[in-house]
């Protein structure tokens, strides 16, 4: 595979004396999308804060194009491509939908228009306060606030947090476009499992800080019994 990024034995969290997130290894090419499973408390989003440089990390490597990222450099790693949406979309509250895109932007990176490409809905709501938007509306701002930093890596923390199923079916499928039309990779973390699989192209589950299951997320979608299996922190059986 020609990683994007590359995380090996990354560990990160402190609780109760050791790592929340232990020997933790991950490829993502250019243009692919992981889903990042599991139950509450696995570390899914302890590992998105680290990738993201927001919190150091407490052992392993994580390099983007070959390059080596060090965690807890919450700048650099911006710098460096990697850009995180986070659950609560951290928002400007008070400015106006083209404001928060505007202060995202980087110089001769993507502009507005390019974003709205992916969000016309929110061209009628350019001068609107983003703290008035709806929950959809909202997310699409986050997202779009994202990609106008013309992202390698994005990741995204509980894209489905606050907002009804059907509005995420609606938003699900432009993250994909947003990974083929910009040949980002996308680490997302999702509570609704099945709506995930049918985004991703491969799937992680995380349970008490280790992965437990990886694969193809067809393969994952095609068996929930594995899946389920996986959740309450059984292994797979190796190859024969």
């Amino acid at each position: 595979m020609n990683a994007l990024l590359a995380c090996e034995g990354l560990a990160a969290g402190y609780t109760r004396g050791r790592p929340v997130v232990r020997a933790f290894d991950l490829e993502v090419a250019p243009g692919e999308v992981i889903a990042l499973l599991g139950p509450n408390g696995a570390g899914k989003t302890t590992l998105l804060l680290t990738l993201a440089g927001l919190l150091p990390g407490l052992g392993g490597t994580m390099a983007l194009e070959c390059r080596e990222v060090r965690p807890g450099r919450a700048r650099a790693v911006a710098r460096s491509g990697l850009v995180l949406v986070p659950d609560d979309r951290a928002l400007f509250t008070q400015l106006t939908v083209r404001d928060n895109l505007t202060l995202a932007r980087r110089r001769r990176g993507s502009t507005v228009d390019d974003v709205l490409n992916f969000f016309p809905a929110l061209r009628k709501r350019l001068k609107v306060a983003a703290g008035v938007l709806s929950g959809g509306e909202q997310q699409m701002l986050a997202l779009g606030r994202a990609l106008i930093q013309d992202p390698r890596v994005l990741l995204i923390d509980e894209l489905s947090m606050g907002l009804a199923p059907v509005i995420v079916e609606e938003l699900l499928p432009t993250v994909r476009r947003m990974a083929e039309v910009t040949g980002a990779a996308v680490v997302l973390v999702e509570q609704h499992v099945r709506l995930a699989l049918e985004l991703a192209d491969r799937a992680v589950v995380l349970v008490h800080g280790e992965t437990v299951l990886s694969g193809p997320a067809s393969r994952l979608a095609a068996d929930p019994g594995l899946l389920e299996r996986a959740y309450l922190g059984e292994r797979p059986p190796e190859p024969a």
